[in-house]
C-alpha cells in the first residue's frame, strides 16, 4: 500500500460501533500533502462526554497507528486532566497550542461527534401463503368440467397463510467526524485529512474498531 494511504486508515478507527453495526463514509478529502507527515508526533484527541468512550478510541486510534510507523500518544495518557469538551474562552485562549508545543507535538488526530439521531423503523414480514402447490401448465388437468372439479388441484392451494408481522425498532445513527492536522505547515493549511462517517445502532465500543478500519481503508482503494 503506498505510504499516502496509509495515514487514512487509522484516522477512520472511530468508537461505538461493533461487529453488527452499520458503518457508511459519508464523504472524505485528502492533501496532496498526506504523506509528507510520516515524521510527525500525533496527539490523538477524542471529544466525547464519555470517558470509556474517548478512552476506547484514542487507545484504538494509537494502536493502529503505531503499527503503521506512526509516533502518536493518546491525549488521555499525555494529558490526565486534559478535558475536550472544554469551551472555548478568553482564560483558556491558547491553552492547548502551549500544551501541544511544549510536549514536542507537531501533528493531531481529532475525531467528533458531529451529530446523533434516533430513527423508528418499520419492518413487516409474513403476510402471504407458503408451500403452495403447482398451478398453471393449462390445460393439463383443466381439460372437462367433471374431471377438474373432481381434481384436488381445483380446491385451495394456496398453501399455509404465514400471518404478517410488523416490528419497530429505534435505531441510534452517529455522524462522527475524524480531522488530521499538520502542525509544521502554515495555519491555513494544516489540514491534510478528514472523513465523515455515519455508524448505525452501535452497541459496543471497541470490540469492532479493528474490522472498521480495514472496511473504511478498502473502500478507499
Amino acid at each position: 500500500m503506498k505510504p499516502k494511504f496509509l495515514i487514512l486508515i487509522w484516522i477512520f478507527s472511530l468508537v461505538l460501533i461493533q461487529s453488527c453495526s452499520t458503518v457508511k463514509v459519508l464523504d472524505s478529502w485528502k492533501s496532496d500533502t498526506v504523506s509528507d507527515v510520516k515524521d510527525r508526533n500525533f496527539l490523538v484527541v477524542a471529544r466525547s462526554s464519555n470517558k470509556q468512550a474517548r478512552l476506547a478510541f484514542e487507545n484504538e486510534i494509537v494502536k493502529q497507528m503505531t503499527s503503521k510507523g506512526y509516533k502518536a500518544t493518546a491525549s488521555h495518557s499525555k494529558f490526565g486532566d486534559m478535558n475536550p469538551n472544554e469551551e472555548p474562552s478568553e482564560s483558556n485562549k491558547g491553552k492547548i497550542k502551549k500544551m501541544l508545543e511544549a510536549e514536542g507535538f507537531d501533528g493531531v488526530v481529532l475525531t467528533v461527534m458531529k451529530d446523533y439521531q434516533e430513527e423508528t423503523r418499520v419492518q413487516k414480514e409474513g403476510g402471504y401463503y407458503e408451500g403452495g402447490n403447482y398451478y398453471g401448465f393449462y390445460p393439463r388437468y383443466y381439460g372437462g368440467f367433471y374431471t377438474y372439479y373432481r381434481h384436488p388441484m381445483s380446491m385451495r392451494t394456496l398453501g399455509n397463510y404465514v400471518p404478517e408481522t410488523i416490528t419497530t425498532t429505534t435505531s441510534k445513527v452517529y455522524i462522527l467526524e475524524t480531522t488530521v492536522y499538520d502542525l509544521k505547515a502554515p495555519e491555513d493549511n494544516q489540514l491534510i485529512a478528514i472523513v465523515t462517517s455515519q455508524i448505525d445502532n452501535p452497541e459496543s465500543a471497541s470490540k469492532a474498531a479493528s474490522a472498521y478500519v480495514k472496511k473504511v481503508a478498502a473502500s478507499l482503494r
